[in-house]
């Protein structure tokens, strides 16, 4: 059975950081979540006012970032002394777990910056592990043509095209996330297979698609929540149309947010907010 597209969640202009200017899908409020993920941010622009001040040192707990640069330059430091770049191309997979504090700065004054920020929940049993994150370089992602036209990069899990099997760095993880950036040329269509029981958001970022067999219309800026089903159906509407496959396994746990803080309940987001205030966020 092909999945449709169920529900749609129209992308809202906002700011965060220090007023980084972004469109957020997911995460707009507690009704927009999709169970495993929480937020999904697109940010880009070639006016340097709206992204040079950057995301200056913050807390994290409880969860997993995953930023994805198509264009611009991005430092990233932490608590641990960890400092990665995140050019072009680049994407890097933060797991929060226990605590960290890490900043997100432009190392560009000009020219455009344009890339996404996906959350993704931990489960209770991994939310106070220790904190680790991964850089990956550009080249280390596999893209691969598809056989009707266009491309698919494979961030996470791992697709078949042609009968092959490629694989993605990101492999392993509880939420089995599959993260696929996928660009189409007009009228051609992108099949695959996906877990039934995953929940599964498609967001496009450049054009628009029709989805499933009833052909419903999703256009760019927007994310698209889909049916249960045990494959995708999607249909370029117009040239270069590029949007991201996001899908994973729900964690079916309850959900307390305080800001950069996600937990399961009230009570550990107040102990959290104690650690950050007394500096054993990290510890």
């Amino acid at each position: 059975m092909k999945r449709e597209l169920e529900r749609i969640i129209q992308g809202q202009e906002t700011s965060d950081g220090a007023g980084v200017r972004i469109k957020r899908s997911l995460g707009q409020n507690q009704q927009a979540r999709v169970d495993p993920f929480l937020m999904l941010d697109e940010f880009g622009s070639e006016s340097a006012n709206d992204y040079i001040a950057g995301f200056p040192s913050h807390p994290h707990r409880g969860f997993e970032t995953v930023t994805y640069m198509l264009e611009g330059h991005m430092l990233h430091e932490d608590h641990m002394g960890n400092k990665g770049h995140l050019k072009n191309g680049d994407v890097q997979w933060m797991t929060a777990g226990k605590g960290i504090i890490h900043s997100e700065m432009p190392q560009q004054e000009a020219g455009l910056m344009r890339g996404f920020q996906l959350w993704i929940n931990l489960p209770a049993a991994e939310k106070m592990k220790p904190a680790h994150y991964r850089d990956i370089p550009n080249s280390e992602i596999p893209q691969v043509n598809l056989p009707s036209g266009g491309s698919i990069k494979v961030i996470a899990n791992e697709v078949t095209i042609g009968g092959q099997l490629i694989k993605g760095p990101i492999q392993g993880l509880t939420t089995e996330a599959i993260y696929w950036d996928i660009s189409l040329p007009e009228g051609q269509r992108f099949e695959h297979s996906i877990p039934d029981y995953h929940h599964t958001v498609i967001y496009v970022y450049e054009g628009s698609v029709n989805i499933g067999d009833k052909a419903r219309k999703l256009e760019k800026g927007n994310a698209g929540i889909l049916s249960s089903g045990e494959s995708l159906s999607i249909q370029s509407l117009q040239s270069d149309t590029c949007f991201l496959v996001i899908s994973g396994k729900p964690l079916k746990e309850t959900v307390a947010q305080y800001g950069p803080f996600v937990m399961n309940t009230g009570d550990e987001i107040e102990q959290a907010i104690r650690d950050y205030r007394a500096g054993t966020l990290t510890d």
